[in-house]
């Protein structure tokens, strides 16, 4: 399984990229939420809750955001990491998951995490 950071469904959702759903992929409500601001309108919703309805939406557990607080801690001074991407890379780092993402600067500081 897979998780996708919101840049990656922000650009399939503006056909900037493929995604072949019949692949496991995950989502926190975090990123669900990121995604679904975004809309400008009611079109664009339901067009972002068809494509949310086609990945896996994992429970934030309260270790993810545990070690979110630790890397906020650790790192919002030096790196700027803001609370989503904290608990984004958390989630992925408790479940043992890749994270698919075209920020890999937000990211790449952190032990321990796969990016794609």
């Amino acid at each position: 399984m897979v998780f996708l950071d919101t840049c990656i469904l922000i650009d399939y959702s503006k056909d900037k990229l493929e995604i072949d759903f019949s692949k496991d992929y995950c989502i926190s409500s975090i990123v669900k939420l990121e995604f679904k601001v975004g809309a400008l309108n009611k079109r664009e919703l339901k067009k972002i809750n068809r494509i949310l309805s086609q990945v896996k939406l994992l429970d934030i557990e309260q270790s993810s955001l545990d070690l979110a607080d630790i890397l906020i801690e650790k790192y919002t001074l030096s790196h700027g990491m803001g609370i989503y991407d904290a608990i984004i890379v958390a989630t992925c780092l408790v479940y043992d998951l890749p994270l698919w993402t075209y920020n890999k600067k937000d990211f790449q500081f952190i032990d321990g995490i796969e990016l794609i």
